[in-house]
């Protein structure tokens, strides 16, 4: 049967449904259901590239109709879900369930598997994930549900390879690193090749469908202490040291390279793995940390002050927070004042107290919390780059990953929502304007 008229049987067989929406977005889906009928594995990788070629080639109104009959013409049948559900409950056995679970499952994740046989065909469809992150259409839920769902099983730590990146490792790569990095802007090649020296380490997850494309890297600075500045550890015009003569790795960026990856929790594999592979390289580091940003803690702290506008300690907060896009604050003594006796005080209280739903409402706490870390330190001044200000008014982070406690924390936290923290971090929140019980401004609460 050639492609027209498999495009025909698709349409006469759903009936007017898949007459809605453009000519080209109802061709798309037409292939999908001649991919799911095919039985031969020479033409279903050619229907299955077809059909996503029939896709990427879709304008965004193409796309949104498209999306809109893959969620209709490719969900469950309820009445058959039903049926199976009720013969489960009256006979729950193996052979019942296994008829339940064939017809809950959403025809889509079978459309979905059959799609990533074609070249590229997991790259596409991470793409087509990130498409429906980005929109966040209600209707759209179930499919971006559905790839969540496969995505999680292709690229768990199993299929994943940790490759160390350096000065030798092919371009293509390196230009990725320059494109996707996203906590501290890489400014072209000469500042790549200071982060890539030999006091200095980069590694990489790769995925074997994505061969050139690392999917979450980190870049770690080998250092004498704990930083509590970001900038030396960015600067292309750092002095190159020893890394024998480093008792610290500082892991200070790391980047997740694809938008429609979000929430597959690779993240925590690539720290804990680097951090024993520099245990074997470097036995002499005995710290792993973290120069953090605070992403959520500026937005956070102008709706406090936004909320206590009428209270003078936090009339000189707001003064504070109009003046930090401009550089010239740091000349300001008054403001200098306010930023260092208030900041890391409400910054501690932010960690420890701003919360969404049991867990912190900072991405980055919640992120290396889970992981096992230590709450350690909060930086005045940590990192002063334009990013720096407007995310975490310049302050800086430092998690602490002590090897044999990570397993620990990691089981308070994710048990008891417990967030481990250095005394001094516990102390500071106290002492915040939010913190202090008998401070007539800590009597209002705070929304996270």
């Amino acid at each position: 049967m050639d492609l027209n008229a498999l495009i025909g049987l698709g349409t006469r067989r759903r009936g007017n449904s898949i007459e809605e929406g453009p000519r080209s977005a109802r061709q798309a889906i037409s292939l999908c259901r001649a991919l799911l009928s095919e039985r031969g594995e020479i033409s279903g990788v050619r229907l299955a590239a077809e059909a996503l070629g029939a896709y990427e080639a879709l304008d965004e109104p193409s796309k949104a109709a498209f999306f809109d009959l893959l969620a209709q013409e490719f969900s469950p049948d309820p009445e058959a879900v039903g049926k199976a559900g009720d013969a489960y409950r009256k006979d729950p056995s193996a052979g019942n369930l296994a008829r339940l679970l064939t017809v809950s499952e959403p025809p889509r994740q079978a459309l979905f598997r059959r799609l990533n046989l074609a070249p590229n065909g997991t790259r596409t469809l991470v793409e087509m994930r990130a498409g429906l992150l980005a929109k966040a259409a209600p209707q759209w839920a179930p499919i971006e549900a559905d790839l969540a769902h496969l995505l999680n099983s292709w690229f768990n730590r199993g299929f994943l390879e940790l490759h160390r990146i350096d000065w030798r490792t092919p371009a293509i790569i390196l230009e990725k690193l320059i494109q996707y990095e996203a906590v501290h802007q890489i400014h072209g090649w000469p500042d790549l090749r200071r982060r890539l020296e030999k006091d200095r380490r980069c590694y990489a997850f790769f995925h074997p469908a994505l061969p050139d494309d690392p999917i979450i890297f980190v870049e770690v600075a080998l250092t004498r202490g704990m930083s509590t500045k970001v900038q030396p550890l960015v600067n292309p015009n750092t002095p190159v040291t020893d890394p024998r003569s480093a008792n610290c790795a500082v892991f200070y960026s790391i980047t997740n390279c694809h938008e429609g990856l979000r929430g597959v929790p690779f993240g925590n594999f690539l720290i804990k793995k680097v951090a024993e592979d520099l245990g074997k390289e470097l036995q002499q580091i005995k710290v792993f940390a973290t120069a953090s940003p605070i992403p959520g803690f500026r937005n956070w702290l102008e709706q406090v002050v936004r909320d206590h506008k009428d209270r003078p300690r936090y009339a000189a907060i707001a003064h504070l927070l109009s003046r930090l896009d401009d550089p010239e604050w740091l000349r300001e003594k008054e403001c200098l004042e306010v930023s260092h006796h208030e900041l890391p005080a409400l910054c501690a209280y932010y960690l420890m107290e701003a919360k969404q739903g049991k867990e912190p409402v900072d991405s980055v706490a919640r992120f290396h919390l889970r992981n096992g870390a230590r709450l350690e330190r909060i930086n005045w001044l940590g990192d002063i780059s334009p990013a720096g200000m407007r995310r975490s008014c310049g302050l800086l982070v430092n998690y602490v990953y002590r090897l044999s406690e990570v397993e620990r924390n990691h089981e308070a936290y994710v048990k008891e929502y417990k967030i481990v923290a250095s005394r001094k971090i516990e102390s500071l929140a106290r002492e915040s304007l939010l913190g202090r019980r008998n401070h007539t401004d800590s009597r209002i609460p705070i929304a996270g």
